[in-house]
């Protein structure tokens, strides 16, 4: 940007700004479409307020100049409608009479400001990027209202194993890109979560991520949620909504179940992935928006595409890029810390419970495992946690292979015995580490080296 705007906001990128030119003098029109283009924004143009609103029916506009004297309607009754139908949209108005009081009146029906006829281009300039950056302030503060509606509070990763140091290096590598994502893994194992870190540790950190689970609605409100609707739309829909791609526009959009998205939605999420192109539902009026996509799903994505359930050009662009959550059973060394998060400080754990939870197979993953533990602190009256306090599964469930350390050898013990020494002597008596290394809990350890009196000497051979 020129130097004659340098009062403006730096961080001011007008290519993200649809702009309305709104003047019979088609010289004068000209010359502003040329300047204002060449600095990077998206205009239209109108000799008319009728053919403005004929722009106005197909796109939605971020800031527009209308001059006050026009054949026809007049600047300031063209204004008046746009406050109804565009009120998004911030609005200069000029004059050519040197008419201090109708541009004032213009102000009173909403017009961020106005300029006298003969001025600088630059003064223009200067009044449309402050303009663009107070719509752009009032759409992060709607943003912001239906973010604290929705969202929960924020929750961390747990997890030091070696898989989950996977996961983490792959979040770091991918965070900071533009691509769309695709999350896989099964149902509990911490999609959102992954999300959420891509979208902390990515560019648009400052900008919301917006949550949504198609699996949770029916077809015809996700339809809403994602797009947004207009006043009387369809039975129920009293007031004009924008959907969760406004919301998210400049941040990032998080498509939990992607798979249960029903094939007539898929045709319209790939045209906003492809172009930014949306329309609400009932509107005729194209709007874009800037969003990120992260997708997740425990679904077999590949062979949705081969059996006709997903749209094959949709599924390319959503996976760009593929991270695969482990499930609990294959991390279960990280079970200790996830247990010490999940009790807290002021809770504990017979060893039953302990023995009972480390052994168990978790097929509903962490979610599961927190479940059982918020089922425990209801359960137990005096911070302790007994076995009896678990989920009927939990204790009537078999050894889990995780643990059945070469199970199919005839003396289990000896090998065992022999396994935990082998890891210990690795890690050099690291039981941390030792105990990751056998994907079992520190617990679990200790249990073990009790169990077959392990002695410090046998670790140093």
């Amino acid at each position: 940007m020129s130097s004659d705007t340098s009062a403006g906001n730096s961080q001011f990128d007008p290519s993200k700004t649809d702009l309305l030119i709104v003047d019979d003098d088609h010289e004068f029109r000209a010359t502003l479409v040329r300047r204002f283009s060449r600095r990077g924004f998206q205009v239209y143009e109108a000799d008319s307020a009728e053919q403005a609103l004929q722009h106005a029916e197909n796109r939605q506009f971020n800031v527009a100049v209308f001059d006050l004297v026009m054949p026809g309607m007049s600047g300031l009754d063209l204004l008046k409608i746009f406050q109804e139908n565009q009120p998004e949209c911030e609005v200069l108005i000029l004059t050519g009479q040197g008419s201090v009081q109708t541009a004032v009146e213009g102000m009173k029906h909403g017009a961020f400001d106005f300029l006298s006829k003969p001025f600088s281009l630059s003064a223009l300039e200067s009044l449309l990027e402050k303009a663009s950056g107070v719509q752009r302030l009032k759409q992060e503060n709607t943003q912001m209202k239906t973010l604290l509606r929705r969202n929960k509070e924020s929750k961390s990763m747990i997890g030091e194993s070696a898989v989950m140091q996977e996961v983490y290096r792959l979040i770091e590598r991918a965070a900071p890109s533009e691509t769309a994502i695709l999350i896989q893994g099964e149902s509990g194992t911490g999609k959102e979560l992954v999300a959420s870190a891509l979208h902390k540790q990515s560019l648009r950190c400052d900008k919301p991520m917006v949550i949504i689970n198609c699996a949770a609605l029916p077809e015809s409100l996700l339809e809403s949620e994602l797009f947004g609707h207009e006043k009387g739309s369809f039975t129920g829909a009293v007031a004009s909504k924008a959907g969760l791609f406004e919301i998210a526009d400049g941040g990032t959009l998080f498509i939990d179940e992607i798979g249960e998205m029903p094939g007539s939605l898929q045709a319209k999420l790939l045209r906003v992935l492809e172009d930014g192109s949306m329309r609400r539902i009932g509107s005729l009026k194209e709007r874009r928006v800037d969003v990120r996509l992260l997708a997740a799903t425990n679904r077999d994505m590949g062979k949705m595409v081969e059996e006709g359930d997903f749209r094959e050009d949709l599924f390319y662009r959503i996976n760009v890029m593929s991270l695969q959550l482990p499930p609990l059973r294959e991390r279960t060394g990280d079970i200790p810390r996830l247990v010490d998060h999940f009790l807290g400080k002021d809770w504990d754990l017979a060893e039953e419970a302990d023995a009972a939870i480390e052994r168990y197979y978790w097929p509903g993953n962490v979610r599961q495992l927190s479940n059982a533990l918020e089922r425990g602190k209801i359960m137990a009256d005096d911070g302790i946690i007994q076995a009896a306090h678990l989920p009927r599964e939990v204790l009537e469930s078999k050894v889990r292979k995780a643990d059945s350390i070469d199970a199919d050898t005839s003396d289990l013990a000896t090998v065992e015995r022999s396994k935990v020494i082998q890891a210990l002597r690795r890690e050099r008596n690291n039981k941390t580490k030792a105990a990751q290394a056998l994907g079992i809990g520190r617990r679990k350890l200790y249990r073990l080296i009790d169990k077959y009196e392990i002695q410090e000497a046998e670790l140093s051979g």
